[in-house]
């Protein structure tokens, strides 16, 4: 017992509809911390569509891939543990609920700290999630990263971005390239300047709406992932700013958008709105189209792309 409520409840399902399911699994999951439920094992049948009939030994069965099932797990706010061979047909599924703190809810007394090397957030390697891996990996040959020659990160926290395009360019190419990176987590670009020790890297612990503090002159390629949208920060006139004053011509831009939530160890899909019990994309989505119109009418090509992570890449 936990809490005062089960740790498992087996189930099992052949025929019935994904709606029944839904709603037994939303009803089982109430009372217990961990969901077992017995299904037809998906290998034999890959290439169905989910909800194709299959029989075997006179029981019916609806097919679903496994895709399906973890897809399920996490729209139920549960992480799904390696699937068990139950019998010659169907393999057994474990639905474990998700711990519900995340960094998201911590308040540091340092609020420039809340993605410090020492907040919950230091324990996040967006590079080793494919979903934001891949699409970042898409957005920099969008934007043409071997031709940039200065690239400037805004929200840089340990330079996870720049780490990527490390692996990605040759020594030589990414030493011709002048990178600069701004956050306003001391601890962070603390940690940051020890894991970079290239002399044509800089990093800086500021307010990144202050930027013209720095002197820093103006870049090929701007690249902002989760930053653009904190608190304190009037996007859209920031970003107008951005563009007029820190950009070359014939720049590019990344902006990433979250579109997803880090809870227990995993990246979960949806963003979160306060106050709202469901994931809701209105600002993501407004924001993203304010961006989309304002650069076009700067005469740059803008394409969106990704999931968990919605990143619009602009080019000239």
């Amino acid at each position: 017992m936990e809490n005062g409520q089960k740790r498992d409840s087996m189930l099992g399902f052949t025929n019935e509809s994904m709606l029944t399911i839904v709603q037994v699994l939303e009803r089982a999951l109430e009372k217990s911390t961990m969901v077992s439920l017995e299904v037809l094992d998906p290998d034999p049948y890959s290439g169905l569509y989910a909800g194709a009939p299959v029989t075997v030994d006179n029981t019916l069965y609806y097919y679903r891939s496994l895709r399906s099932w973890m897809d399920l797990a996490q729209q139920l706010g549960c992480r799904m543990l390696t699937p068990l061979k139950a019998s010659d047909t169907t393999i057994m599924l474990h639905f474990q609920k998700l711990q519900t703190d995340s960094f998201h809810q911590e308040n540091p007394t340092d609020k420039s700290e809340k993605y410090g090397s020492h907040s919950s957030f230091s324990a996040i390697n967006k590079n080793e999630e494919p979903a934001f891996l891949l699409a970042y990996m898409q957005a920099l040959n969008i934007a043409k990263l071997n031709t940039r020659k200065s690239v400037l990160n805004l929200g840089i926290n340990r330079g996870d971005e720049f780490a990527l395009i490390e692996e990605l360019l040759s020594k030589k190419d990414f030493e011709n390239i002048r990178f600069v990176g701004i956050d306003h987590a001391q601890s962070a670009i603390t940690a940051a300047q020890k894991r970079f020790a290239q002399s044509n890297l800089h990093f800086y612990s500021h307010n990144i709406t202050k930027l013209d503090a720095l002197d820093l002159g103006k870049f090929d390629l701007l690249i902002s992932i989760g930053t653009l949208q904190s608190p304190g920060i009037n996007y859209k006139p920031f970003l107008m700013e951005l563009v007029k004053n820190h950009l070359n011509d014939k720049s590019a831009l990344i902006l990433g958008f979250p579109n997803s939530r880090w809870i227990d160890g995993e990246m979960v899909y949806g963003a979160k709105m306060r106050n709202y019990r469901e994931s809701d994309m209105s600002l993501v989505l407004s924001d993203i189209d304010f961006a989309k119109r304002y650069l076009q009418q700067k005469k740059f090509t803008v394409r969106i792309s990704g999931k968990e992570y919605l990143f619009l890449t602009a080019t000239h």
